[in-house]
């Protein structure tokens, strides 16, 4: 059943999570070392892993004996990691922007479908309904397709203290969602 509330949850839960705002210096330092990443090839990547990952990691999960509420309460921990990072300033869960690679490895994965964007997938499958989450990732890849084709752009007019507020903003909301998803699977 479609509910309009919880897709706009679910999209701004893996909007705070992948935190393509957050990302945009990483992007910016990447576009141009690499002039070859494509916007297109990046998002086409990006939602293929996010969604294959929806539709194939519970399955993947039950081949190896681990229940959907005990991952949820995992994804939970780490999603509430990745909003302490963000909102401290602090590099975890990125990858190192020195790698020479394009638009697949490193930006793709695991920068955008990485491993919090993947657990917090199978954790909002703990609460909601598969075709609610697709609906929630829809609108992120739109973010994502214009975002990288925008980090000049981007970087010009927000300039990095608007970056970095954005950025702590979008930790907080994160680590509010990893505290609802514990409570509701505890």
């Amino acid at each position: 059943m479609f509910n309009l509330q919880d897709s706009i949850t679910v999209a701004f839960t893996l909007f705070a999570v992948i935190d393509m705002l957050g990302s945009v210096p990483v992007l910016i330092s990447l576009k141009k070392k690499l002039p070859d990443i494509h916007a297109g090839k990046v998002t086409l990547a990006s939602g293929v892993l996010m969604v294959g990952f929806l539709f194939a990691g519970e399955f993947f999960l039950k081949y190896l004996g681990v229940d959907k509420s005990s991952f949820a309460i995992a994804g939970s921990i780490v999603m509430f990691i990745l909003g302490l990072e963000m909102v401290l300033g602090i590099d975890i869960f990125r990858t190192d922007p020195e790698v020479p690679s394009g638009s697949i490895v490193p930006i793709a994965f695991p920068l955008i479908a990485g491993s919090g964007t993947l657990t917090t997938i199978l954790s909002l499958k703990a609460m909601y309904s598969e075709w609610t989450i697709l609906l929630g990732i829809i609108p992120n890849l739109i973010v994502i397709f214009v975002l990288v084709n925008a980090t000049d752009f981007i970087e010009r007019k927000i300039g990095k203290a608007g970056l970095s507020a954005m950025r702590k903003f979008f930790g907080l909301i994160l680590l509010a969602i990893a505290v609802k998803i514990f409570k509701g699977n505890f």
